[in-house]
This record gives C-alpha cells, structure tokens and sequence, in this order.
C-alpha cells in the first residue's frame, strides 16, 4: 500500500485527487496554507505550510514513498520555487516517484515540434507567464534523477467523470480541446500504479 505525499490538495484537480486516494483507503499526508479547506478523514495527516519553504516540503514527504503535486501557479513562481524543495527532499529521502500537473502549452507543438505548444501557433494564450512557469518546473524535474511524469492538460473545465479521454506522450492528441478537472485527475491518479509515462509528459483530452 502506497503512502502519498499531495501538493496543491486545495485546488481544483487536487481536491479530486484527494478524494479518488482516500476513497480507495490510501494513506496521504497533504501540505496546505489553509487546513480549514480540507476535509477531514482517518487516512489523512494534514500539515499546515508552504511548499516554497523546505522544511515544510521536508516534513510533508517524510513518511511517504510517492509524491503527486497538483500545485499550480498562483500568479506567482510557485512551481519554480517548490519544485526544487521537491526534488531536494525525494532525493534526501530516497523517494523517487513523482507526478505532477503541468499544462499543455509545454507539450511538444505538432505544427512546429522543435517548439513548445505555447511559443507557437497552436497556442491561443495572451500571455506566456504561467507556461513559462510550467516549464521551468519541466526542466528541473528533467534534469533531476527522480522518476517524473507530468500531466499536461488542456483547457480544463469543471464538469464530470467519464474515464473516457485520450492521451499522449509529448505531444497533445490531435484536435483536443478540453478536458474535465475531473477526469484530469482520474489519470493522475491511474498513473500511480504505472510507468508507462514515467520520464514523459502526457497530453490528456477528449
């Protein structure tokens, strides 16, 4: 039985993650500013912090042996800040492991493929803050020895759990234009007990 390690439990993916773990009886410890968000149960250990600051990353993964972070930007270099804490810390703790969530502006572009998805014109974005973000976030955890995968949507909606979708190594699927934050994290969570992604990012939508 896996012991998980959740970054970002507050968010919108992250919460489903969380639910679809403790569903099935895991064992998580979630590092959040805000406890008062998370629901409570017999499986969870909820620290309060920040994953910016490591010691409070050293703590949360202390007794875990897999780490899934679903931590987003914020409008600011939360990733670029966090991930390094991450990485350092697995690495202390022999943890190697990782799954994370990215954004599909840092898959490869299938219109010009010696490009990302947001420096080129498959990207509609206005602004490349949050990609460039994502991406500062890809190239450490490339460059680190853990076992990485992320997970790139695309525009992710609320909406519902089909557990039907597709997906990709490297690059989106053809012609996919969203993905449910539900579904997003139905994946996330099937790839825990895999590796078919492992050192990949993966293109998920319908």
């Amino acid at each position: 039985m896996k012991k998980i390690t959740l970054f970002g439990a507050t968010g919108r993916v992250g919460k489903e993650i969380l639910n679809f773990l403790l569903s099935d009886g895991y064992s998580v410890t979630v590092l959040v500013r805000s406890p008062e968000k998370i629901i409570t149960s017999p499986n969870l250990r909820i620290i309060k912090g920040d994953a910016t600051n490591f010691k409070d990353v050293e703590l949360a993964i202390s007794d875990s042996d897999t780490v899934v972070s679903a931590l987003n930007t914020d409008g600011q270099h939360t990733l670029s800040l966090a991930t390094p804490n991450m990485i350092e810390a697995m690495v202390a703790k022999n943890i190697t492991r990782i799954i994370t969530i990215g954004t599909a502006g840092i898959l490869q572009s299938r219109i010009q493929p010696e490009l990302f998805r947001f420096q080129s014109t498959e990207s509609r974005r206005r602004t490349t803050r949050a990609a460039e973000e994502h991406l500062a976030a890809f190239n450490m955890l490339k460059s680190s020895p853990l076992k990485w995968t992320i997970i790139c949507p695309t525009y992710l909606p609320d909406g519902k759990l089909t557990k039907q979708y597709r997906y990709s190594a490297d690059f989106l699927p053809l012609d996919g234009k969203e993905i449910s934050v539900e579904d997003t994290a139905h994946f996330t969570y099937d790839q825990l007990f895999k590796e078919e992604f492992a050192y990949k990012r993966v293109g998920i939508c319908y």
